[in-house]
């Protein structure tokens, strides 16, 4: 009996890391938000970010998770930003060094905010733990516009993820 539910356990596993790994998220469509949310990570999060900010997807842009040390104006020369850009419509975040610690971030900027739509640029391999993180703790009825950058992430990252995804999952089904 203890073979079988190990065998099914090991089933349903395996098919679940196989949909998570296939079915990675795509790069959203033109809809506007009130705001552009990018946790810092994995490259290509930010350029993206930028370019909806550019394109008029929404007039503001949160960078949440940025490391302590750097300033609004190297942040500016990094990524080619215009001072006028930066000064009215990008604001980064220092206080989060996770994903959870993003969510929490983010949650009380869209609050200070009252932003009620916003657009979330992350990785393809990333998307669905962030996005899941940022539900928990966003005020209810916002709106999540899931825009994943993509990428070609190894196996091991796929593995890493796809288990930090199931933690996330039975957090909320075991909360402590």
């Amino acid at each position: 009996m203890i073979g079988r539910i190990a065998s099914l356990l090991a089933i349903v596993w395996a098919l679940g890391f196989l949909w998570f790994a296939v079915s990675l998220p795509q790069p959203a469509g033109n809809e506007k938000t009130d705001a552009i949310v990018v946790p810092t990570g994995s490259g290509g999060r930010i350029p993206r970010g930028l370019a909806m900010l550019r394109e008029g997807a929404a007039p503001r842009m949160l960078v949440t998770g940025v490391f302590q040390s750097v300033t609004p104006r190297e942040f500016a020369a990094e990524y080619k930003i215009a001072p006028d850009l930066m000064t009215c419509c990008v604001t980064l975040g220092f206080a989060a060094l996770d994903t959870r610690g993003n969510a929490r971030e983010t949650a009380g900027w869209v609050e200070a905010n009252k932003v009620h739509s916003l657009r979330l640029v992350t990785s393809d391999w990333h998307m669905r733990r962030a996005a899941r993180e940022l539900a928990d703790r966003l005020p209810p009825g916002t709106v999540v516009v899931r825009d994943a950058v993509p990428s070609q992430p190894s196996l091991w990252i796929l593995f890493l993820e796809y288990h930090k995804l199931l933690a996330t999952w039975a957090g909320r089904l075991w909360p402590a």
